[in-house]
């Protein structure tokens, strides 16, 4: 394996032209320079520096070399410096955020609001979380992400929590149920929308009712929360989703709590670890635990 402090040797003694000169700069002794120009001359079969009266005189190969090995040398200085200080104001980059539908929309503008006011150049790409997979965040294709971290979610992910939700019902505005309490009796004798996905699902909304002895009547069946809400809109079915996650696609609609008890979670944000040391990805986390730690309180 080639030495690749011999790099820097070269570079000093191409640059000095002189044994002395190079020796001088990197803090070794004359006789040290000149075992390392042996050394070099056997690793690039050229004598590089030749005797020209009382000096040396670069070869050709020397002349060659010197174009290639400077900007070699300065590169691998600028990956051993240590970081710079982040300039936001003049951060130029694109991060990708994956998460359940309902959270762009609840979250989405103040955060897009605070990135845009401390760094303009930096944009945002909102992805929709189908599963859980990992393979996204591991290979880089995301940045970050959100949802509930159970037996699925990858042990090496890091991982925040961000906020408390819980299931509440959802009806249209002027919906009989929304005039007063929703009883279990009221709730029962309403038709449902079922929401069949992966993670935030409602398999256990049905799991607590049957615990508590009621059983809903499923009128229809749905993959998302935004498809049951825009059902909402415009028939007398009622839909069960997350509060918070939901807010911003609950606009003009009545929440109310359930009439049997339903365990909350919580919502965590989740990112690998090679990103741990990255100080604009550790800026962009601070932003987005921020705007949900600013968000409206639950439903009393």
């Amino acid at each position: 394996m080639p030495d690749l402090n011999l790099l820097l040797t070269l570079d000093v003694l191409l640059s000095e032209g002189s044994v002395a000169g190079a020796a001088r700069r990197l803090h070794l002794s004359p006789s040290a320079m000149s075992r390392a120009l042996a050394r070099l001359r056997e690793v690039t079969g050229d004598p590089l520096l030749v005797r020209a009266g009382r000096s040396l005189v670069p070869t050709p190969r020397a002349i060659e070399l010197r174009g290639q090995v400077g900007p070699i040398v300065e590169g691998a200085k600028a990956v051993l410096r240590p970081a710079v200080a982040l300039d936001l104001t003049r951060l130029s980059r694109r991060f990708v955020l994956r998460s359940s539908e309902g959270f762009t929309e609840t979250f989405g503008p103040k955060l897009l609001a605070l990135v845009a006011a401390q760094a303009p150049g930096v944009t945002l790409r909102f992805l929709t979380k189908p599963d859980k997979e990992s393979a996204p965040l591991r290979e880089g294709e995301v940045d970050l992400e959100t949802g509930v971290i159970d037996a699925g979610t990858a042990p090496e992910l890091r991982a925040t929590p961000l906020f408390r939700d819980r299931w509440i019902g959802v009806v249209r505005g002027d919906h009989p149920l929304a005039a007063g309490p929703v009883t279990a009796e009221t709730f029962l004798q309403a038709s449902h929308i079922h929401i069949l996905r992966r993670g935030l699902h409602s398999n256990e909304i049905d799991e607590a009712a049957r615990a508590a002895g009621l059983e809903r009547r499923i009128a229809t069946v749905v993959s998302g929360f935004s498809t049951a809400l825009s059902l909402v809109r415009d028939t007398d079915l009622i839909a069960t989703v997350p509060e918070r996650h939901t807010e911003g696609l609950r606009k003009g609609l009545h929440g109310f709590d359930l009439p049997f008890g339903v365990a909350p979670f919580t919502i965590s944000m989740l990112w690998h670890p090679r990103m741990d040391g990255d100080e604009a990805h550790r800026w962009l986390r601070g932003l987005v635990r921020a705007v949900c730690a600013a968000g409206s309180k639950l439903l009393a």
